[in-house]
């Protein structure tokens, strides 16, 4: 690498490849630096569930998701190394969290979205100052504008699947979830999370390393790439269907998070529209927990995994991944649930 190129996380080494060792030094290098999020029980839930779930509330985080701590881990390497800016594709989460944690360190950040990319994210986004560019519906439209834009202006990429830094710092939020069980007196037989360009399982992965725990993904039946990619043995971009979980949009999971995945993940649950509106619904109120569709997509997962694995499931670990959404979606959702 030239003195000209940017530093993003273009290229995956085995050296930059994350370790469990890297997930609990991401915990200490973040724990005065993001929102240690509650692990909340529900009564009602549990029995829903026919298990005992602890619902890790990421939708508190700062920035409205887990995301965050990616991003800062990731924002901070740049600026230490002094990038002279920051630049970034995503859905929604991954860009609020990479310009949030861009302001707070005094660089400059442009993020490539969606065209459909949800008002309240947008709003959340520009806010922050950053530079906000629009490219289709695709992860391939808007990586090839983040291409274009990297080429012509040398600026750093924070990939939201690729960087190591970012895998890490999601990871932290399962390892979180881990020692507040434990602290609480529990043990957890398995985990869910939701998969969308894979940070969050693969983070989850890795902090599971060494422990009894299944490791279970969540995505919607409309965009099943995890799913597809473990049948092909590699990433495949899926032909993907309008979802209501936004933040669980990529039509193609990453190359890092599927090799950290595709050997640990014990299985993958596919959930349907209706499921994943249902959790939403059901988790605010009676948890009172404002969570987004994302979020809401591996709490149906688990609603149903006692189930679908038996008695090996009695206690379950949940990453309520973020509350972005908008309240047009919320009432929409609840008129439909309550009708």
């Amino acid at each position: 690498m030239t003195g000209t190129e940017p530093r993003g996380a273009a290229v995956m080494t085995a050296a930059q490849t994350p370790t469990p060792d890297g997930v609990r030094d991401a915990v200490r290098r973040l724990a005065a630096r993001v929102v240690t999020t509650p692990v909340v029980r529900n009564d009602e839930l549990d029995r829903l569930a026919g298990a005992r779930l602890w619902l890790k509330a990421e939708c508190l985080q700062i920035g409205g998701s887990f995301k965050m701590r990616g991003a800062l881990l990731a924002v901070g390497r740049l600026a230490d190394a002094g990038t002279a800016g920051v630049l970034a594709q995503s859905t929604g989460n991954h860009a609020i969290a990479v310009a949030r944690a861009a302001r707070e360190m005094g660089v400059p950040a442009t993020v490539v979205l969606p065209t459909d990319i949800a008002p309240g994210k947008l709003r959340q986004i520009r806010s922050t100052g950053a530079e906000v560019l629009l490219a289709g519906t695709t992860l391939a439209e808007r990586r090839t504008v983040l291409s274009q834009v990297r080429r012509t202006r040398g600026l750093d990429v924070v990939d939201p699947y690729e960087d190591p830094d970012v895998v890490a710092g999601q990871g932290s939020a399962t390892a979180e979830m881990l020692a507040q069980v434990r602290a609480a007196g529990g043990r957890l037989d398995a985990i869910v999370l939701p998969v969308g360009g894979g940070s969050a399982v693969a983070g989850g992965c890795l902090a599971t390393d060494g422990e009894d725990v299944l490791v279970v993904a969540a995505e919607p039946a409309a965009v099943p790439a995890l799913t597809e990619a473990l049948r092909a043995g590699h990433p495949v971009t899926v032909r993907s269907r309008p979802t209501i979980a936004d933040g669980l949009r990529p039509d193609r999971i990453g190359q890092l998070p599927f090799a950290l995945a595709r050997g640990r993940v014990a299985d993958v649950v596919t959930v349907p529209e209706a499921d994943i509106a249902n959790a939403l619904c059901v988790t605010l109120m009676q948890a009172r927990l404002l969570i987004e569709p994302a979020a809401a997509t591996a709490l149906a997962a688990a609603l149903g995994l006692a189930s679908r694995l038996g008695d090996r499931c009695r206690d379950i670990g949940v990453l309520l991944s973020g509350g972005n959404v908008d309240t047009g979606v919320v009432a929409r959702l609840l008129a439909a649930h309550q009708g």
